[in-house]
């Protein structure tokens, strides 16, 4: 059997406030007993891995090397319009594609 991705973890500051802006965003599931130390989310139906998030002391110092990339199926304004009323930001506005920011920062693309 070959090896697969179980989750994707997240080193930050406070787990609870990025482990709720990502179960909101994908619709996961973010388990009951998840602190601003350690948050996890259960991936939404879609069958993609877990999200995991862990307080780490340090802050992030340089551009994330990896990212999400949100497909917007209700178009790409309204997806990043549902995203800024979860508390993101964007970054960068191409136009079909929109670079944005969790709430402590980490970037992510909303496409098509």
């Amino acid at each position: 059997m070959a090896t697969y991705v179980k989750s994707v973890t997240f080193d930050c500051r406070d787990a609870l406030v990025v482990g709720r802006f990502w179960a909101a965003a994908l619709g996961g599931e973010l388990e009951e007993d998840s602190t601003s130390g350690k948050a996890f989310v259960e991936a939404a139906g879609w069958g993609g891995p877990n999200l995991w998030f862990q307080r780490v002391p340090e802050p992030r110092t340089a551009k994330l090397r990896m990212h999400f990339d949100l497909r917007a199926p209700d178009g790409v304004a309204a997806e990043v319009k549902r995203l800024e009323a979860l508390g993101a930001t964007v970054f960068d506005d191409q136009g079909d594609l929109v670079v944005m920011q969790d709430p402590e920062g980490n970037e992510f693309c909303v496409e098509l």
